[in-house]
């Protein structure tokens, strides 16, 4: 492979079942978000759009194939509704995480 071909590409090997790693990463911090948030005792104005963007999130994870503008616009809805808890930010991190590992790296731009 060119180098110039290499660029901005992640290597992401496929795990013995078939199935993307970065699937069950996103899979995992969605899970993990969506304990972390029903734990947390306090009251939460946008508690309901969170828990209903994870759930989407978690069914379009499951459908298979979600779109990095899909992913990315799910993160922005539920970072919207916790995203000032801190108590939350090391789950809400971890799903930002996964999600990128979708799209092209951070700072990466096409010029074309």
């Amino acid at each position: 492979m060119v180098r110039s071909d290499a660029v901005g590409q992640r290597g992401i090997s496929v795990v013995d079942g078939g199935r993307d790693p970065r699937v069950a990463g996103l899979s995992a911090a969605v899970s993990r978000l969506r304990d972390e948030l029903d734990a947390y005792p306090a009251q939460l104005r946008d508690r309901r759009a969170a828990e209903d963007e994870l759930a989407a999130l978690d069914a379009r994870i499951a459908a298979g194939g979600p779109t990095c503008e899909e992913l990315r616009h799910s993160l922005l809805q539920i970072l919207a509704a916790v995203g000032s808890v801190s108590a939350l930010s090391e789950p809400l991190s971890g799903l930002r995480n996964a999600i990128e590992l979708f799209g092209e790296p951070s700072g990466y731009r096409r010029l074309n």
